[in-house]
């Protein structure tokens, strides 16, 4: 029996764009696309959202790896609360609707220490019951790590669990130790397919 709802951030229950922002550090073209490449690659964002070191640090590792881009990755840091644009349409009131059913309610995000200010942001993460953030246990996923010391920490059984997220390789390491999931589209596909998996 599902129990409890555990919920990707980004993308899911707020969104986010770097682009926006990125685009008003340049004026050059060649050189914006080649920032972007840099910060956004998903090794960098990697270990950003897995902060081994701060989030700063990383930042200044950058800089000194790429100086021509100094001032740009110093924006980078300071504007990465601005990256998110607003909470993903009608997650709100899937949440508020979920959680009168009785359901608990997580989030299970890959996102640097920056998070706690998204959090304050945005009223959606209020609904949550719990939170498990990789910067905080320097694990990511997918690795089946991750979801296993979400449990350890919330002491709840995997198959009592599900878990969304808008990339399918986390789907795949939610299921990897037993989670039920569902790959994440919108608010209205989410409702589908849970009812669904509860009606089984």
């Amino acid at each position: 029996m599902i129990k409890n709802l555990i919920f990707d951030f980004g993308k899911v229950l707020v969104d986010y764009d770097f682009l926006h922002i990125i685009n008003t550090f340049f004026t050059d073209k060649e050189e914006e696309a080649e920032f972007v490449r840099l910060f956004t690659d998903d090794d960098f964002i990697d270990r950003c959202d897995k902060e081994d070191v701060p989030f700063l640090d990383t930042i200044k590792d950058m800089q000194q790896r790429y100086p021509k881009f100094k001032v740009q990755a110093q924006a980078f840091h300071d504007s990465y609360v601005d990256f998110v644009t607003g909470e993903v349409p009608g997650m709100q009131e899937v949440l508020k609707t979920l959680k009168a059913e009785g359901f608990k309610l997580y989030g299970l995000s890959n996102w640097c220490s920056v998070v706690h200010e998204v959090m304050r942001r945005y009223p959606i993460f209020t609904l949550l019951d719990g939170r498990l953030i990789s910067s905080e246990e320097h694990l990511l996923k997918p690795a089946p790590a991750i979801y296993h010391r979400f449990c350890q920490k919330f002491l709840v059984k995997p198959e009592e669990c599900l878990f969304t997220d808008d990339k399918s390789k986390n789907i795949v390491g939610a299921r990897s130790i037993g989670m039920h999931a569902i790959l994440f589209q919108n608010a209205t596909q989410y409702m589908q397919e849970l009812r669904l998996m509860i009606k089984q």
